[in-house]
């Protein structure tokens, strides 16, 4: 597989995303341009030009309208994705560690961290009146004065939404009430990633006592574990097939005293059922820190700490493979 090397990013990728339809990637990254790009030839449709701090998350609408951005610097922002222009700006009390519309598109979700004497809090807004934005006016907030929120998804059917913390639990939080729902342990280090499966009916997790981790998403339930020997910063889970990825590889801070060899930069390819690696793809310099997969499942792109987003369009000797147990 010879992959696309995008190059748009001065530093580190902290996310990526693929619009619905899969014809647009957006990435962000530690400098405070949000990109977005043509998934399939790897060229630059524009920026996001605004921010003035690392960016954190981005998040893509269901009909890829609306872009929405957190960043370190206290804001968050709703742009419009056709004229590049900003549309409405939410100023927080700390960072924005998380984003996302609601499968709807009428909400959305924000984090904040837990610093300058600020506790970390779920908002939750209504991206529809911009006006309410501009005056920081949430629906509701959760607090979650334990741990830090590190990533954040909405359950289906916009019911509830689901937190991934730092000191590895799940909790399920009530859209109606605020209150949570249910929490569970199953991590022992801060959760760093979690996607959807393509219905929705699972989700996994990415954590930093390197592994990942198979969910349910209505019960919380561990079904599947996933085993490396280095934090996982993301993992995505194939829309045609019984496969997930894996991206991530030692502290950053610790790179450039090791090879590419040993640091273990490799995006590591599992069974989704049987819990068995089979594949590995080499390319980035420094750890993985955002990995998607296409919606066709016919190619998948990873985002690294080198600034490159790489995307890897599948080779038919993939497609041919048959996982023998």
């Amino acid at each position: 597989m010879k992959p696309l090397m995008l190059h748009g990013h001065e530093r580190a990728i902290t996310t990526i995303k693929y619009s619905r339809e899969g014809d647009l990637l957006f990435s962000c990254s530690k400098d405070n341009q949000p990109n977005v790009w043509y998934s399939l030839n790897g060229e630059r449709l524009g920026t996001f030009d605004g921010h003035t701090g690392s960016v954190w998350c981005i998040d893509v609408n269901w009909e890829t309208t609306h872009i929405m951005t957190g960043a370190a610097d206290t804001t968050l922002r709703l742009w419009d994705c056709e004229t590049g222009t900003q549309l409405a700006k939410t100023d927080t009390k700390s960072s924005v560690r998380t984003c996302g519309f609601s499968y709807s598109g009428n909400m959305g979700l924000y984090s904040t961290d837990k610093q300058m004497r600020q506790n970390c809090e779920i908002h939750i807004i209504d991206v529809r009146t911009k006006e309410s934005m501009m005056d920081s006016g949430s629906i509701m907030i959760m607090a979650a004065p334990d741990s830090k929120v590190t990533s954040a998804l909405w359950g289906p059917l916009d019911e509830y939404i689901i937190t991934g913390h730092e000191n590895g639990e799940l909790t399920q939080w009530d859209l109606k009430s605020g209150k949570k729902i249910k929490t569970v342990q199953e991590h022992s280090g801060t959760i760093n990633d979690m996607q959807f499966n393509k219905d929705q009916t699972m989700f996994i997790t990415a954590s930093k006592d390197n592994t990942a981790k198979l969910f349910d998403t209505s019960s919380l339930m561990l079904l599947k574990t996933y085993k490396t020997e280095r934090p996982v910063n993301s993992a995505a889970v194939s829309p045609i097939k019984d496969h997930v990825v894996l991206g991530g590889g030692q502290e950053a801070m610790d790179v450039t005293t090791t090879s590419t060899r040993i640091g273990k930069f490799d995006a590591r390819f599992f069974h989704l059922v049987f819990e068995e690696e089979f594949g590995r793809v080499k390319g980035h310099f420094g750890p993985i820190n955002s990995v998607a997969f296409h919606p066709d499942g016919r190619s998948y792109s990873s985002g690294g700490e080198d600034g490159y987003v790489r995307v890897h369009n599948f080779d038919q000797a993939y497609f041919d493979y048959q996982f023998e147990c």
